[in-house]
């Protein structure tokens, strides 16, 4: 007769997910005795560095991840990279372990109190069985949810002692359904949408993190190909959906109001595909859509199409609503726009302006490199100076919170071993889970950090001045040595501050096979007091 625990172990078996990735407690520990052993347990020290990793790993393949974490503690110290897996829609299944059902009523240490309730709103379901009979049908329906319409995370309780119930009942036929999603525009609403695209007379496009998270972003570069007009990236995108070096493309846009509505006036039509209007950060008023300007959005999420201040909207997966466009738009007139994105001249290198690195690395980086930053103030420049050619080159934190850097790097690197991944960060983004450093070097995860250090809080120096707060405490970082950090916890570390230092330390690190750190002093702070520049 088998048991909860075989029944879902056959049921994650039966969907590809073979990696439990997790920091246990002793409630986790009936879920993770006899591991089968077709299954990898990868270990991290810190729960948030499990759930970073596992939304790298997920992103990058698609699928969805599963992470064990320890009871309302473990959730709670998680949440931070459960908002960034939530914003990037990605499927994980955080399953934690809850206390003993005979004792639950008495709130012993280490029950999860309203267990559903506790990640929520990051969630698109949350659920703790009723008996432990239900426990495969609800891991059943968590990961058909996850994948489900906006992929995204779901969150279950289970108490310890289900693990090992027997199971009288046959489950074969839940162990092998399917739940497949792809909606399509029907004629109707297609022909609606094509007659408002042919009428305008000089159209934009803004692409999102969800087009190169579904793969289409071949269909994106058919479709502005045969509209002949400008293409940019939606603003604080968390993936890059469109070939930078492609003559059609523009930039990033900023997070602003009226910034936003400033670079695209004189467009009588924007198409916004697999991104919210907007995600803004900085407060600056203004309108919303510059003067005489329509919008149209595409979307898989229900929830960020009814909540756009402007525009209509159209619900549908990204993929083959992005394929019905391309195939059936009618090729405009005219001559695709020159490539205009201009890289500044940076001279100054000692210390090293974040510019004249991102030119090394854009050199010296494999032609099918993937980069991962958290770099936050130094965003304009990666997208200025680094190439993302393909699909899945690129990640960003999608809810803008530190530490999701350096373990969605490795969980990227984990998925995606045949692809080289660098993780870009700032010094003062790197405490938030350096942690990661260990895992990487455990399972010899050949990623290479490289951390630009000028001992501050770039980004919120820079919003600082926006907010008009110049005088603020605690924002210096100095006299951190990331190399010795590294090293500690087993990865091999160079220190390179001169471009031929840099050229030298990437060299070797891609000569290695196992994850290398490389810690480099930017300008900062100390040379100009934040002033007017990008700092790390």
């Amino acid at each position: 007769m088998k048991t909860v625990h075989d029944i879902t172990y056959d049921l994650l078996r039966q969907h590809g997910i073979k990696k439990v990735f997790g920091n246990p407690g002793s409630n986790e520990l009936p879920f993770l005795n006899n591991l089968p052993d077709d299954f990898e347990y990868i270990l991290t020290l810190q729960e948030a560095v499990a759930v970073g990793i596992a939304d790298g790993y997920a992103q990058a393949l698609g699928t969805p991840a599963l992470v064990n974490l320890h009871s309302a503690a473990g959730t709670g110290n998680g949440m931070g990279a459960l908002a960034n897996a939530w914003n990037a829609h990605s499927p994980l299944i955080i399953m934690a372990g809850q206390q003993n059902r005979a004792m639950l009523g008495i709130e012993p240490l280490l029950t999860n109190v309203d267990a559903a309730f506790l990640p929520k709103p990051l969630v698109k379901w949350s659920h703790e069985p009723a008996s432990p009979q239900e426990v495969p049908y609800t891991m059943s329906r968590a990961i058909h949810t996850a994948l489900s319409d906006a992929p995204g995370p779901v969150y279950l309780s289970v108490p310890y002692d289900d693990w090992e119930k027997p199971l009288n009942e046959d489950l074969t036929a839940l162990t092998k359904r399917k739940v497949k999603s792809a909606r399509a525009l029907d004629n109707n609403v297609l022909a609606e949408l094509l007659d408002k695209i042919h009428q305008s007379i000089n159209p934009v496009v803004v692409l999102g993190a969800d087009v190169d998270a579904a793969q289409a972003n071949d269909y994106a570069i058919e479709l502005v190909e045969k509209l002949n007009c400008p293409i940019w990236v939606a603003p604080l995108a968390s993936r890059c959906p469109f070939p930078t070096n492609h003559a059609a493309f523009k930039g990033i846009l900023p997070g602003g109001i009226a910034s936003i509505s400033q670079i695209l006036e004189g467009h009588d039509l924007i198409i916004v595909i697999g991104a919210p209007v907007f995600r803004y950060h900085q407060f600056e008023p203004g309108s919303y859509l510059p003067n005489g300007a329509d919008l149209v959005l595409i979307t898989c999420d229900v929830n960020e199409a009814a909540r756009a201040p402007i525009g209509d909207a159209w619900v549908g997966d990204i993929k083959p609503t992005l394929k019905q466009l391309a195939e059936n738009v009618v090729q405009r007139d005219g001559v695709m726009p020159e490539l205009t994105v201009a890289k500044s001249v940076v001279n100054i290198t000692t210390p090293l302006k974040p510019e004249t690195f991102f030119d090394i690395l854009n050199d010296i980086a494999p032609e099918d490199s993937i980069f991962v930053n958290e770099s936050t103030s130094t965003t304009d420049i990666i997208w200025e100076r680094l190439t993302f050619k393909s699909q899945g080159s690129y990640y960003f934190a999608a809810a803008g919170g530190l530490g999701f850097g350096m373990p969605a790097g490795v969980g990227i690197q984990l998925a995606k071993p045949d692809r080289q991944v660098f993780v870009i960060i700032g010094d003062g983004s790197a405490n938030y889970s350096i942690q990661a450093l260990w895992t990487a070097a455990k399972y010899n995860i050949p990623v290479i950090f490289i951390v630009l250090k000028n001992g501050t809080y770039g980004a919120l120096r820079w919003f600082a001045d926006v907010l008009g707060t110049g005088n603020v405490a605690g924002l210096d970082v100095p006299d951190i040595h990331f190399s010795a950090l590294a090293e500690g916890y087993g990865v091999e570390a160079f220190q390179a501050n001169t471009c031929e230092e840099i050229k030298d330390a990437l060299n070797k690190a891609l000569t290695l096979g196992k994850p290398a750190l490389i810690e480099i002093e930017t300008w900062g702070k100390l040379q100009d007091e934040g002033l007017n520049i990008h700092n790390s």
